[in-house]
């Protein structure tokens, strides 16, 4: 039980302070390493490279951000790790995901909706697809930090390992394009799908209705309700 969570006026704290920062400063420098890498990529893209100040500067920071982005997805870890186990209950409303996804229990009238949904099966601080996208973020990040370090400190690996150059390579850019993809699912999710997620992030507050609607487990936990106990 979390009673603190609660705010005045049926609120519910849905991110602190802390996590939010944490939050907007990976999403932030990922957006820059986006751009940034992007230029680096392809020749075709290097007009990119106009807004971030120019080539050399734009070279020059990008191991940098790219530092900060895992220093903030590794501190978003410590914070969320315990909410990010999947459960049983994630994988019995993982059957129901395209429901979710369809936004289907919205299709109906405000009454029918809630009680449509109760009958799902409920979902706790994150949801499956959430919890997913968390990881694919965190390891996809590691494999970037770890393939981005052989290519930032290149001269330093022996001659008889070059093989790990060329890994590094190919591997840097294949995570790029696979953490791009949850990056995209998760922006979409969070401002066109699931309402008023993107403000969550921002105010850091969720009416109780919208807790009940979507995280009703999370909801019953902090407030100590007797069906969270079961």
């Amino acid at each position: 039980m979390d009673q603190s969570r609660m705010l005045r006026g049926g609120r519910v704290l849905r991110y602190t302070l802390e996590e939010r920062i944490v939050h907007w400063v990976a999403g932030v420098s990922y957006i820059y390493l986006l751009i940034n890498g992007l230029a680096l990529w392809s020749p075709s893209m290097w007009w990119l490279m106009a807004p971030l100040g120019g080539g050399p500067l734009a070279r020059a920071t990008h191991p940098w951000i790219g530092l900060l982005f895992m220093i903030s997805v590794i501190y978003m870890y410590k914070l969320w790790k315990p909410d990010m186990k999947v459960t049983a209950a994630d994988k019995e409303w993982g059957k129901e995901i395209g429901k979710y996804v369809r936004n289907e229990e919205e299709e109906l009238e405000p009454v029918q909706a809630a009680r449509s949904f109760d009958k799902w099966t409920p979902v706790d601080r994150f949801n499956l697809g959430q919890k997913y996208l968390f990881w694919v973020m965190f390891w996809g990040g590691v494999t970037l930090l770890l393939t981005g370090l052989v290519l930032w400190f290149t001269e330093l690996v022996p001659w008889n390992l070059r093989f790990v150059r060329y890994v590094a390579i190919v591997v840097h850019p294949v995570a790029f394009l696979v953490t791009l993809a949850g990056f995209i699912i998760h922006v979409y999710m969070g401002t066109a799908v699931v309402r008023g997620g993107f403000t969550s992030v921002i105010r850091g507050e969720v009416s109780e209705s919208w807790a009940k609607h979507y995280h009703r487990l999370w909801l019953d936990r902090i407030t100590g309700n007797v069906s969270a106990k079961k």
